[in-house]
């Protein structure tokens, strides 16, 4: 069972999920957002839940423009084995700086022995996280700049981007594409 809470940001309203003791962060998604709820069928509203206060605390530390740490929050978000490895690379992306899907690719592959790993594929890790915001899925960005491929929308990409402070002077909004 997981249990659920609302939080009203900047960005819109975010859903906060956690597991049945409320030890650990499941999700968050952003109102409107692609894959809302991910591989979490079932939530009962939770609002007691001692990890919704603590990631409250932290979401409001984040939109005051203070750079709270990933690492403060106890996280468990669920996805196979491969996601996990993405999502872990995504933690490692620092506050106000934006990483390409090729070197998220690259770091994927270095950290489960393989040759090469396919962009796409990362991708779709990236798309699918179930951690919005707190695990920085908004700092990746297409090799050329472009911001494609956040499920929040590419207005909220932009925004979480202007509020860490990060330089946008090379990025841009493709005219057309799949990931918009």
């Amino acid at each position: 069972m997981y249990y659920s809470t609302t939080y009203p940001s900047p960005v819109g309203v975010i859903t906060l999920a956690c597991d049945n003791d409320g030890s650990h962060l499941a999700g968050l998604w952003i109102e409107g957002q692609k894959y809302h709820g991910g591989a979490i069928q079932a939530m009962e509203e939770g609002d007691g839940m001692p990890v919704f206060e603590s990631a409250k605390r932290w979401l409001d530390r984040y939109f005051a423009g203070e750079e709270p740490v990933i690492s403060e929050l106890p996280l468990a978000p669920v996805g196979s084995e491969f996601r996990q490895v993405v999502w872990n690379i995504l933690c490692e992306i620092p506050y106000g700086e934006v990483v390409s899907y090729g070197e998220i690719a690259r770091k994927t592959a270095e950290k489960m022995g393989k040759k090469r790993m396919s962009g796409q594929a990362v991708g779709g890790a990236v798309g699918h996280n179930p951690i919005s915001i707190i695990i920085p899925c908004h700092r990746v960005v297409g090799s050329n700049g472009s911001l494609t491929g956040y499920a929040g929308g590419i207005q909220t990409k932009i925004k979480l981007l202007q509020l860490e402070g990060a330089d946008t002077s090379r990025l841009f909004v493709p005219k057309k594409g799949t990931a918009l």
